[in-house]
């Protein structure tokens, strides 16, 4: 009988540690931390990244566009804990077109918001900027 009781639990231990690893492997995605329409006439924009404390931690991050090609003139990261990072000359990013991703600063980093100055290259009147975390 005790052997049929090492042989369950041992059966179920396995079981909770293939879960958890699978999990950990789903976690490593990109996502979505914040977007915005953008509009023609502004020139800048600041997205606060959304959800809660540990849904901002990421080891990388992008920044994406959508229904326009939009020049980005300069990005400001404003990490928490963190000094600000500062990218310029990322140049003109076609609609559906992301950057380059950026690497957190340390193992991980949370990211609590980005400031964008841009221009609508083309003659649409908006563009959505979306922001996403790799995790």
């Amino acid at each position: 009988m005790k052997r049929w009781y090492l042989a369950a639990s041992l059966g179920v231990a396995s079981v909770v540690l293939m879960g958890a690893v699978g999990s950990a492997r789903a976690a490593d995605e990109w996502f979505v931390l914040g977007e915005q329409t953008i509009k023609s006439v502004d020139q800048g924009v600041t997205i606060k990244s959304e959800g809660g404390r540990w849904t901002k931690d990421v080891k990388q991050m992008r920044i994406g566009v959508e229904g326009a090609d939009v020049e980005i003139k300069k990005v400001v990261l404003g990490w928490d804990n963190r000094p600000d990072d500062t990218i310029t000359d990322i140049g003109v990013l076609k609609a559906g077109g992301k950057t380059t991703p950026k690497d957190a600063p340390g193992r991980k980093g949370r990211l609590k918001s980005v400031t964008v100055e841009y221009k609508i290259v083309s003659n649409a009147p908006t563009a959505v900027l979306k922001v996403e975390g790799y995790d």
